[in-house]
């Protein structure tokens, strides 16, 4: 199986979120008890993937390097590329050129949240596959809202159509996307729409043109978050307060996905609790140790 490297896309202005996001990047901002990129990083993480590239805008770079640092204390290695404007997603896969090479990529977008047991199983399969593209797809009651997914009926996909007045079903595009090494020549061929940017949903109309572009269906009982506007984000927030309270269990903890996966030992793991004692967070740190 080819290596497997991860893109985090952390650009953009978080317009929507202003005035909060006018001083900081909204994938700094907290849901919950947690900073929001943690959620996409720990994703990630959590299918194996320990190659990541952040990408965001030269005015918070700094922060998230403060913040994640190289990622060693993960166990993972992390680096770091400016987006200078916000030119539409699939810029990504140029900005990350010499980052990708010839590995299979995850992009998944910085301020999306998943929860549920099948989406690390999902990416593993979409792993295996090696060629053409993945997309992941998921139920919502406003599909005019996101691109929506059209398939026949054996669940290949018929066509792809961005916020369409009358969808063909109910089933958008999550995301988080997984592509082969042959993304990036294809994205080199995207003309900006009319909006200046250069469209994630172009991308996959080619690849699905070429007949190699497969969905994965995220199961009943996920969760996908959208946390762009005010009230996502405080939804979000509420949301995984429950689900922690409830369970008793971190979501989106890089501490616990890298001890679990057996990337950092013991010894370390307490050295990552320390800090974090005041909080909580490194009390939870601790008791996976025992």
């Amino acid at each position: 199986m080819l290596s497997n490297k991860g893109i985090i896309l952390a650009g953009g202005t978080g317009s929507r979120l202003f005035p909060i996001t006018k001083a900081i990047s909204k994938q700094l901002l907290h849901v919950y008890d947690k900073p929001m990129i943690y959620y996409p990083l720990t994703t990630l993480m959590a299918s194996g993937i320990k190659d990541i590239l952040i990408i965001t805008n030269t005015n918070d770079r700094r922060n998230f390097e403060t913040l994640l640092g190289n990622g060693s204390q993960f166990g993972i290695d992390i680096k770091y590329a400016n987006q200078e404007s916000p030119n539409g997603i699939a810029e990504a896969f140029l900005i990350g050129e010499e980052f990708i090479k010839d590995s299979l990529i995850t992009l998944i977008l910085g301020d999306n949240i998943f929860y549920g047991s099948n989406l690390t199983n999902l990416l593993k399969d979409s792993f295996l596959r090696n060629i053409g593209g993945t997309i992941f797809a998921y139920p919502v009651k406003d599909p005019e809202r996101y691109g929506v997914i059209e398939f026949d009926d054996s669940n290949r996909v018929i066509s792809i159509e961005e916020k369409p007045k009358f969808p063909k079903s109910n089933y958008v595009i999550t995301g988080i996307y997984v592509f082969d090494k042959k993304v990036v020549d294809l994205a080199k061929t995207l003309k900006p729409s009319k909006r200046g940017e250069l469209e994630i949903t172009d991308l996959l109309k080619i690849y699905l043109n070429k007949q190699k572009l497969s969905v994965n269906f995220l199961e009943r009982g996920s969760a996908w978050l959208d946390t762009g506007n005010i009230d996502s984000l405080h939804e979000a927030s509420s949301y995984i307060r429950t689900l922690e309270h409830r369970q008793g269990l971190k979501i989106g903890c890089p501490e616990e996905i890298a001890w679990n996966n057996g990337w950092i030992n013991k010894k370390q793991l307490l050295k990552l609790s320390k800090p974090l004692l005041k909080s909580g967070y490194g009390e939870y740190l601790i008791e996976l140790t025992k």
